[in-house]
């Protein structure tokens, strides 16, 4: 089939999706699990990531957002021992989450967090993961907004540089600190202004008005973080709507995996179950 003969193809995909009760705009949308949702578990070491792996394979999720704090180390062997779990599953191990702060007040702890960001995209290459999870940082004591956003430029900037190198992406995640809502979010990105900078979008971490924060963010996100609640204009946490929410993603363009993080305290019931709901909205917004 030719280029030509292909795009001849689309209209009629369109309106076959239109017929089928499938919505009209579709996006790419691909469904995983963050191994943050089973922290107890992995710290406890009652559950190990290659357990969790066979776990994402038979939920029927496409990949694992891997949570670095419960790696037993970062050798070459156990990264590799990752890897193959990962394949031998059909499993994508597509973003690792990493303690990196970018607010550092000082050019000495600006170089110092630099290279804890460069540590991370090389594990983060040695088991094919294209993203790694970066936060904004607490803003430090007398210091203001406006301040600590340079500081956090530079050095995902500086980081950035050394992971497109490397064909990873960094994403600043709305948690907290500097990074707690949009606007500073968006700010250090727009700022950083790299092509492998973006936002680690987590849609149950702003403090009120969640659909309008993540409607902010969507422009920008590499990667996503989805709960099952959202925060209300008041600030009330309520069930998400998944339809809604989704359908924001599609409509503004989003490609990417979605990435369930389970924060209470029954992973073992309450993962399925919000996973599920995951998966029928990411396969009627999907192609």
């Amino acid at each position: 089939m030719t280029r030509r003969d292909l795009l001849k193809t689309a209209p009629a995909l369109a309106a076959a999706g239109q017929l089928s009760g499938q919505p009209a705009s579709t996006g790419r949308l691909r469904a995983g699990l963050v191994a943050y949702s089973f922290r107890d578990q992995l710290a406890k070491h009652a559950m190990t990531y290659e357990t969790l792996i066979r776990y994402v394979a038979d939920l029927g999720l496409d990949g694992l957002d891997t949570t670095v704090y419960w790696f037993p180390d970062t050798s070459d062997q156990f990264l590799a021992s990752l890897r193959r779990a990962a394949y031998k599953n059909a499993v994508s191990l597509y973003s690792i989450a990493a303690r990196v702060n970018l607010c550092q007040p000082t050019p000495e702890l600006q170089r110092a967090e630099v290279e804890n960001a460069r540590k991370w995209v090389d594990v983060a290459q040695k088991i094919g993961a294209a993203h790694v999870r970066v936060f904004g940082g607490a803003v430090p004591r007398g210091a203001t907004q406006e301040q600590a956003i340079p500081w956090a430029v530079e050095v995902l900037k500086r980081a950035a540089e050394y992971a497109g190198s490397k064909g990873v992406l960094l994403g600043v995640e709305d948690d907290g600190g500097l990074s707690a809502t949009a606007e500073p979010t968006v700010a250090i990105v727009r700022q950083a202004d790299s092509p492998w900078a973006g936002i680690n979008l987590d849609t149950g971490n702003f403090p009120k008005d969640g659909y309008a924060q993540v409607a902010m963010c969507i422009p920008y996100a590499v990667n996503v973080h989805f709960k099952g609640k959202i925060a209300s204009e008041s600030g009330a946490k309520e069930d998400v709507d998944v339809d809604r929410l989704l359908g924001m993603f599609v409509k503004a363009g989003y490609r990417g995996y979605i990435s369930l993080e389970y924060e209470d305290n029954d992973p073992e019931t309450g993962v399925p179950r919000v996973a599920a709901q995951l998966l029928r909205g990411v396969g009627k917004y999907s192609a």
